[in-house]
């Protein structure tokens, strides 16, 4: 597995916590995240790293968005 690097839009709250928004892929599609499931500090067990795990709905699936020291990523199958 590989890493795939993202641009995500992130709302900073006032308690420091970051809240993706949207992200951008590759080729600059715009998808909105419709809801944030669960956010903990884990590895990525796949690809390797540790960081901010955020598990998202994105199109009616859910999607695991890493931020490891503010770059984001997803895991590419």
């Amino acid at each position: 597995m590989s890493k795939i690097y993202l641009t995500v839009n992130v709302r900073h709250e006032k308690n420091g916590q970051a809240i993706p928004l949207s992200i951008i892929w590759e080729d600059g599609r715009l998808f909105a995240i419709d809801k944030v499931l669960d956010i903990r500090r884990a590895a990525c067990m796949k690809s390797g790293g540790i960081g901010i795990r955020y598990l998202c709905k994105i199109c009616g699936k859910t999607i695991a968005l890493y931020d490891e020291e503010g770059k984001w990523f997803m895991e590419m199958a």
